[in-house]
């Protein structure tokens, strides 16, 4: 792990707190939305995949940065390889980054899906009223239930195994929004436009 020394503040655990209830809201609202207003069971599979594909690709990044060497990191920064120094600063910051990733995006996104797997057979025994609602809602919840967890066991094996290449991915998309819009999460000051990364 690239760094032991917790940067977690009183002050993170509020805001993580408040961003939390937010997303969760947005999430579970177009997860109503898309089922019981638009009446349309193929936007909410559409709907229930992106959630999973988020669910799993948080859980990508939060298992790699904490498993991620800083080590070729600053190899690359000194380089100043695009995305090298936002690499670096997210294994610097790996507990945030987990918190953030593998508890708030994943365990929302969890329970969105759930949410929204009920709705779905509410929309299924409306259009067939003879299916039983019981047993629907069971294997819908354990089928949404294999896929995450298969899924996870997925993204862990892709983190543990790749998990300098994760980050330096995602380093990389850092870089790109930061060229874009000058904002870095790491750094209390607008990043100058005129020291791109090469």
């Amino acid at each position: 792990m690239g760094n032991n020394k917790s940067t977690v503040s009183g002050r993170y655990i509020v805001l993580v707190g408040i961003a939390s209830f937010l997303l969760a809201i947005v999430f579970t609202y177009f997860s109503e939305y898309f089922t019981l207003k638009l009446n349309s069971i193929i936007l909410a599979v559409f709907f229930l995949i992106v959630i999973i594909l988020i669910n799993i690709a948080a859980d990508v990044v939060g298992t790699a940065v904490t498993a991620a060497s800083h080590v070729p990191f600053n190899a690359k920064s000194a380089k100043r390889i695009r995305g090298a120094s936002q690499g670096l600063q997210l294994i610097r910051n790996a507990d945030k980054v987990a918190n953030l990733t593998n508890d708030m995006l994943s365990d929302i996104t969890t329970t969105v899906g759930g949410a929204l797997g009920i709705s779905m057979v509410v929309q299924i025994i409306k259009l067939n009223p003879d299916l039983n609602q019981f047993w629907l809602n069971i294997l819908m919840t354990a089928f949404i239930a294999a896929v995450i967890v298969s899924g996870k066991a997925i993204s862990k094996k892709i983190a543990l195994s790749y998990p300098n290449d994760v980050i330096f991915f995602v380093g990389r998309m850092l870089a790109g929004v930061e060229e874009t819009t000058g904002y870095s999460p790491f750094r209390k000051n607008r990043a100058p436009r005129n020291k791109k990364d090469e």
